[in-house]
């Protein structure tokens, strides 16, 4: 990932350890059995996965905010009104079960790396920033489908 800053890529990937332990207790019962009674049933399975999206969304459209101080004019304000959208799908869209909420969570980083895309296009971001959040949003999606389709 040439390109990116040291210290993004790798709090970036920090960042993702929630959403694989999540799958990997998906797909061991001995690994989710040791993980829920070590820190309890929140802490593994979709439930970890489905938590800290919520989070990780409504962090992401903070992100957005950010970024959007420095567009101005009419541009400004579709940016600030972008950057919530984020926050407002994770509280409105990963209640219910678990299949639903996963696969909502998975459309809303699919939509926030559209976001991700724009702010990029309009010059907002930093010149690698698009390089990190198609990784990181790639693995997320791939670790948040293994509780949805399997």
């Amino acid at each position: 990932m040439s390109g990116i800053p040291r210290a993004p890529l790798y709090l970036g990937l920090a960042g993702l350890i929630p959403f694989v332990w999540g799958a990997l207790t998906l797909l061991s019962g001995g690994l989710n059995t040791w993980g829920s009674d070590l820190m309890g049933p929140r802490f593994v399975g979709p439930y970890v996965q489905l938590f800290y999206g919520q989070v990780i969304l409504s962090f992401m459209s903070g992100v957005l905010w950010g970024f959007a101080t420095k567009a101005s004019g009419s541009r400004a304000a579709m940016c600030y009104t972008l950057s919530v959208l984020p926050a407002l799908w994770a509280f409105f869209m990963t209640g219910g079960g678990p299949i639903g909420a996963g696969a909502n969570l998975m459309t809303g980083f699919l939509g926030l790396l559209l976001l991700d895309a724009a702010f990029w296009s309009w010059g907002l971001t930093p010149r690698w920033w698009l390089k990190l959040r198609v990784l990181l949003t790639a693995i997320v999606l791939i670790c948040l489908s293994v509780g949805v389709f399997l």
